[in-house]
């Protein structure tokens, strides 16, 4: 156990203050200092140092249908993370062990060792550091992954369209399907963001959504169609995607942030006439489903890494203040890569 967590009594987390309608907004959120809880029996005490931020924490504290129940109002907002255990009252998990699972936006977690997704061993990571374990081998590693490989299928030749694409999960989807052998052409939001996918992830071909000749330069852009498109957007530009596809195509439903709320649900292209017509498959996918299989994911994952096959970004927030508007931000278009928030330094 370290100095500093001999030292401290209290607990600092992020509460759910008030139930958002759509994106949530920093005042939906307070911090709030408690006492740190002892662990009982198959607990333990974990001082977290990696907070992540998704896009799914919209849904997880909205009312609408979702697949996971919402975060109670006055509770800890739900969080991957990354940690060290620091008191055990378990026989299987020992003092100092790296850890990740669903610790939520707090500094001391006290949880039921069946909380624990796994542990971050310098084998698994292979020289990356453990803020990896939220990202390229975590939740958005092994979206992209199986999203890809056991929806879309694709095939060396293919055309790949990922909107969203300079995010963690888009821009992991890309090289995957460069790996495979197909061309990419990614969709973002700004020249900054294009261009990076270009030049840092690889793609063939890049379009900016936001442009007024978004259609056209699409349409440039798959000059023979569509064949997969990972869609982490939905909205106009899944529409416009759409009007492209090509016979037998897949789309993989992975993400809606184009859409504030779905309560009403928003109106948008009728999609029965192209799907009937190419005979393609539109599928929804939730990473969660292949929990079982993600150490296989993630093993290809550090490979390809260590080979310079694959690359990834990090954008860093300090300190738990950074929480709040983290959400909102990232649906402001923000970020550049995948968002973390730094607690304490992984020593």
């Amino acid at each position: 156990m370290t100095n500093a967590a001999q030292g401290t009594t209290g607990n600092r987390q992020v509460r759910l203050k008030s139930r958002p309608t759509g994106i949530p907004q920093a005042e939906h959120f307070e911090i709030v200092t408690v006492p740190r809880v002892e662990p009982a029996q198959d607990e333990v005490e974990i001082q977290n140092l990696w907070l992540s931020v998704d896009p799914a924490m919209r849904g997880w504290v909205n009312a609408a249908a979702n697949y996971a129940k919402p975060v109670d109002v006055g509770a800890v907002m739900k969080s991957y993370a990354v940690g060290r255990i620091v008191k055990s009252r378990h026989r299987n998990w020992e003092v100092g062990a790296l850890v990740t699972g669903l610790f939520g936006w707090q500094e001391w977690a006290t949880v039921d060792a069946k909380v624990i997704e796994r542990r971050l061993t310098d084998r698994m990571l292979q020289g990356l550091d453990p803020s990896a374990g939220l990202g390229i081998l975590g939740l958005n590693g092994a979206t992209a992954y199986f999203g890809l490989l056991d929806i879309g299928k694709p095939r060396p030749g293919d055309t790949v369209v990922v909107s969203a694409a300079a995010g963690s999960v888009g821009s992991c989807v890309g090289q995957i399907a460069k790996l495979a052998g197909c061309r990419t052409v990614g969709i973002a939001g700004g020249a900054v963001k294009t261009r990076l996918c270009l030049d840092k992830f690889g793609f063939d071909a890049a379009v900016d959504y936001k442009s007024p000749s978004f259609l056209a330069d699409l349409k440039a852009a798959v000059p023979d169609g569509v064949d997969v498109y990972f869609d982490n957007t939905s909205g106009p530009i899944t529409d416009a995607v759409i009007a492209r596809i090509n016979p037998r195509s897949r789309i993989i439903i992975c993400g809606t942030v184009a859409h504030e709320s779905w309560d009403p649900p928003p109106p948008g292209l009728r999609i029965e006439r192209p799907f009937m017509v190419t005979r393609s498959r539109m599928e929804g996918f939730v990473a969660l489903d292949y929990a079982d299989q993600w150490d296989l994911a993630f093993k290809r994952l550090a490979r390809w890494i260590l080979d310079g096959k694959i690359v990834y970004q990090e954008e860093i927030l300090a300190g738990l203040e950074a929480a709040p508007d983290s959400i909102a931000g990232m649906y402001r278009g923000e970020n550049l890569g995948k968002r973390l928030i730094r607690l304490a330094h992984a020593a």
